[in-house]
């Protein structure tokens, strides 16, 4: 069995930080949306919910989400076109088609390996 050891920021939390769930998935991951018929890549996560209040509020009170979980940002698609998108990953669910995404964005940030997974480009920085 491989155990993974992740790095522990000694950097102290801003006092009120709420608690932080462990991320299910990670960046380059297929997902799809467990009520709304999109799936994506994960191009980017955050701790906890980092939109607006705007955003959130737009969502029926019935659907809301916890704030205090992983939200992922998606390279997202449906049958009709193309988006990003902002889910939390209460509403997620892993992807396991083998079908590739067509976000015309994929391939501007990832890679594809020999197994169909997505991998980020390398980036040379000075």
């Amino acid at each position: 069995m491989n155990t993974t050891k992740h790095m522990v920021s000694t950097n102290p939390l801003p006092k009120g930080t709420p608690a932080v769930l462990d991320a299910r998935f990670a960046i380059g991951d297929v997902v799809r949306h467990r009520l709304f018929d999109f799936r994506g890549v994960i191009y980017d996560i955050d701790p906890v919910f980092a939109n607006s209040e705007e955003w959130y509020e737009a969502i029926p009170k019935d659907l809301q989400p916890a704030r205090d979980q992983p939200f992922y940002h998606l390279l997202a698609e449906n049958a009709d076109s193309s988006y990003v998108a902002y889910v939390s990953q209460q509403n997620l669910l892993e992807d396991d088609s083998g079908e590739p995404v067509m976000h015309p964005e994929v391939g501007k940030m990832f890679r594809s390996d020999a197994d169909g997974k997505y991998k980020l480009h390398s980036i040379h920085r000075h």
